[in-house]
């Protein structure tokens, strides 16, 4: 009878909850060192949006437009892009925003993630 139980026996051995919990580690490490780089995106693309849909922009000049961008961007917390880095064109009278920058991300040691982001006031 007792060789018959070890054999239905299911689980996980020492080694391996060891090599899983590792992996849980790393993978957490990561995804919480690149969370703030999809933060700052989503922050730039928010108030893209937000100026493109601004009555007030409608008619502005890209000075202008550029000039609400700093001030949204330092109420925002954005240092991810300056102001000289929007991309302003029009398409029926409604501004168009977009960028386009990089984020390198270091990990550990000489690994780092490059990340390419391509924010804009499109919907």
């Amino acid at each position: 009878m007792a060789v018959s139980m070890l054999s239905h026996q299911r689980g996980m051995s020492f080694g391996g909850f060891i090599f899983a919990a590792f992996l849980f580690v790393l993978l957490s490490i990561t995804g919480i060192k690149l969370i703030p780089a999809y933060i700052q995106d989503a922050k730039i693309k928010n108030v893209f949006t937000s100026i493109a849909r601004d009555p007030d922009m409608q008619k502005a000049s890209p000075y202008q437009i550029k000039e609400s961008f700093e001030k949204h961007s330092s109420v925002e917390d954005i240092t991810a892009i300056s102001a000289s880095d929007i991309e302003i064109s029009t398409e029926d009278g409604v501004p168009y925003l977009s960028a386009s920058y990089a984020v390198k991300v270091p990990v550990v040691a000489n690994i780092s993630f490059y990340l390419e982001f391509n924010p804009s006031s499109a919907k």
